[in-house]
């Protein structure tokens, strides 16, 4: 999530060659509009004082203002993160909240076992029901993949699906296994279409239980097996791995240990897809990234490239293929964000209010920091290092 504000400009600054339009409406009466004719969006404020409070707060207390409903937004909520996130910021404001952010992120980054299985179950266990109402018919919560910028999140969700299995150049019969694998859609996918022989692994019992359901439902039950259990336990030895979503709980004090269990689990000439958030080099931990940590996903923490990378040779991988997704992701949010929308009363459901805005505002939040660049997603494809590799790309177009 990213999102920041200031009261020192009224004018929002240009992005992407336009200007930003949006109005203010107070409660007691009055209706303001900065730029176009037809705003993105309306922020309904009770009156011009808490206006200029919440644009003189950081991002966690705005965060916290729109989950506790101390304003609202009608319109492109997308477009109001980045309203906010384009009004003058006071860094001195900031820097209290910025070193605050930075302490916790420092102590939430020591994770062991049991945080690590406390935190996924904390983000993950809402209710499948929950998650349906926003995620497609397979229950992808990962970056999907888009032909056009029209494409539905669909048809964007199952391109992703084969981008990866042809990454990883999947055969039948290949031994497959994916780290994190979610409501497995993914294991499925490789067994009832690349006829690889799927193993998933979630700490999620909701997830775990979808899974389950789902493979025996399209009786893929002999080629599919998904455990409840940290990727640290896992044994055996598999010809293709994936790991996508996953890699964000991972954390900095617990990477050498995560590729270290990779390689182990690989089997010679094996390939190993990593598909993860990155923070790039220039961007700083801030507010919002307490916020995350504290309301959405606990226990997780952005790494850079060169991080990635540099543990990832000194285990024994070499980078075989490198891609950003950063603008499918943006695209990605933007579609969740809007069916969140279209099915709240159905969302509300499954989860209170306040929930409810969390995930709205944290997925509006991620399509805007996407679009922006201050947050990226890489696939990165792996191998042992010295092994034969194909000489083109074509695997990839077949």
């Amino acid at each position: 999530m990213a999102i920041a504000a200031s009261g020192a400009e009224t004018q929002p600054r240009q992005s992407r060659g336009r200007l930003f339009s949006y109005a203010i409406e107070f409660e007691k009466g009055g209706l303001v509009l900065h730029g176009e004719e037809h705003p993105a969006c309306t922020f309904i404020v009770k009156d011009e004082p808490e206006w200029h409070r919440l644009l003189c707060s950081d991002a966690y207390e705005l965060a916290l203002a729109f989950i506790h409903a101390k304003f609202e937004v009608e319109g492109d909520l997308v477009e109001a993160v980045k309203i906010y996130r384009s009004l003058s910021a006071t860094r001195s404001r900031l820097a209290p909240r910025t070193i605050a952010a930075y302490l916790w992120h420092q102590l939430r980054s020591r994770v062991n076992r049991g945080s690590s299985a406390t935190d996924i179950r904390f983000h993950y266990d809402r209710s499948n029901e929950f998650y349906g109402t926003f995620l497609d018919s397979r229950m992808v919560y990962s970056c999907a993949y888009f032909q056009t910028q029209e494409t539905s999140l669909e048809k964007a969700q199952l391109a992703k699906l084969n981008h990866i299995c042809r990454k990883l150049q999947l055969l039948v019969g290949d031994r497959f296994l994916d780290v994190g694998c979610g409501w497995g859609a993914l294991v499925l996918h490789a067994a009832d279409e690349y006829g690889a022989f799927s193993t998933g692994c979630t700490l999620s019992a909701e997830q775990r239980a979808w899974a389950v359901e789902e493979a025996t439902r399209r009786h893929l039950t002999p080629r599919v097996e998904i455990l409840e259990c940290d990727y640290r336990e896992l044994t055996g030895k598999f010809d293709k791995i994936a790991s996508v979503g996953m890699f964000e709980h991972v954390g900095l004090r617990q990477l050498r240990t995560y590729f270290l269990q990779i390689r182990l689990l690989l089997a010679d000439g094996g390939l190993f897809l990593n598909h993860g958030i990155v923070r790039p080099e220039c961007v700083r931990t801030g507010p919002e990234t307490m916020f995350l940590a504290r309301h959405v996903f606990p226990g997780g923490e952005l790494l850079r490239l060169t991080d990635i990378v540099q543990c990832a040779e000194y285990v024994g991988f070499e980078v075989v293929d490198l891609e950003n997704l950063r603008p499918h992701y943006a695209l990605t949010c933007r579609a969740w964000v809007s069916h969140l929308t279209v099915n709240r009363e159905k969302c509300l459901e499954w989860v209170d209010p306040g929930t409810y805005r969390t995930w709205l505002l944290y997925l509006a939040a991620s399509a805007a920091s996407f679009e922006s660049g201050d947050t990226e997603v890489h696939q990165i494809l792996f191998a042992n290092r010295g092994g034969e590799r194909p000489l083109t790309r074509d695997y990839l177009y077949r």
